[in-house]
């Protein structure tokens, strides 16, 4: 198969990603609220990265269970600092509690986080690559800052909408380009 060139075909992990998941739309509320947090932590690093942690934060953020997530006291986010198969980010570790609280606020108003992001967006995939940026990502951002979430820059805002397959980013010599899977 013709992968994606930023594709690390020697980590399987990667590949599976790649093929199964990155750039198909899903939008239960589960999974967006896993894809916010995780991109959220690669604010600096490579998405392998936290791809390579990704079931270690499973395991520690209680597999994104939101009301778990929204309850972590002082002993728990200092649990998680001394948890090595995570990004121990102090500031990050504090704004995933925070953004958990208000991503549970939006789906209190909205009725769901996808009945939210659709206040943006009006269900046309976007097809585009080598962008880092668009003006639905610059949009969300902003508002989920005026919010008060942190680490929800239009750059992570964009990379969270190509996971969860808002916007599909497979390069023209990929074999996913451009098919809705």
């Amino acid at each position: 198969m013709n992968r994606c060139r930023w594709c690390n075909e020697k980590n399987p992990l990667y590949v599976t990603y790649h093929d199964e998941e990155w750039g198909r739309l899903c939008l239960e509320d589960s999974y967006l609220f896993e894809m916010l947090i995780l991109e959220s932590f690669q604010a600096g690093l490579s998405w392998e990265c936290i791809l390579n942690k990704r079931e270690a934060f499973r395991k520690a953020y209680d597999h994104f269970n939101i009301d778990k997530v929204c309850s972590y006291d002082d002993a728990k986010q200092e649990e998680l600092r001394n948890n090595p198969g995570i990004v121990r980010n102090r500031l990050k570790i504090k704004a995933s509690i925070q953004n958990a609280i208000i991503f549970r606020n939006i789906q209190k108003e909205f009725g769901s986080f996808e009945q939210y992001l659709k206040t943006f967006w009006d269900g046309t995939i976007l097809y585009e690559y080598d962008k880092t940026t668009n003006d639905l990502s610059d949009h969300i951002s902003l508002d989920l800052q005026k919010r008060g979430m942190k680490f929800v820059g239009s750059t992570i805002i964009y990379s969270f909408l190509g996971a969860i397959g808002i916007i599909n980013s497979h390069l023209p010599e990929c074999d996913l380009y451009r098919r809705n899977v």
